[in-house]
């Protein structure tokens, strides 16, 4: 990976719980302590009822492709050796209306640019893995059988 390869803040105090999920390996949503609706991005105030209150969920970590592009130069110096490389657009089967955005890779230390995208089909199922950069483990894609 490049030396400048841009990461997320783990240390947010509104996503850092997603962050300690996915180094555990685990796919986690927040969730509304009140009501209960998933949302992601996570926020400090659930956008149906206005409660305060928190809680983290795990997820199945298997999801549909609902989206994709491919990117090509020019881009970011940090992303430009990779390209061209998919973005995929994911819902997940446990609440179809929580998306994630990645790449689809052949495995957890898969090259974002690896997968032909010729190949990719909107509707294909895929499960979650994931790949440490640094002092962040991120969440990507891989085709499920």
């Amino acid at each position: 990976m490049a030396d400048d390869f841009l990461l997320p803040d783990i240390e947010d105090p509104t996503s850092a719980p997603f962050w300690a999920g996915t180094g555990r390996g685990e796919l986690t949503v927040q969730a509304c302590g009140s009501c209960g609706r998933w949302r992601m991005p996570p926020r400090p105030m659930c956008p149906h009822c206005r409660s305060l209150e928190v809680e983290w969920v795990p997820t199945s970590g298997r999801a549909t492709v609902w989206s994709f592009v491919i990117a090509h130069p020019p881009l970011l110096p940090a992303y430009a050796e990779f390209a061209p490389y998919n973005v995929i657009t994911v819902m997940l089967d446990d609440d179809p209306r929580i998306r994630f955005v990645g790449n689809l890779v052949s495995g957890p230390d898969g090259s974002i640019g690896e997968i032909d995208a010729t190949t990719i089909v909107i509707g294909e199922p895929v499960e979650v893995v994931f790949t440490r950069i640094d002092d962040v483990t991120l969440p990507r894609w891989v085709r499920r059988s």
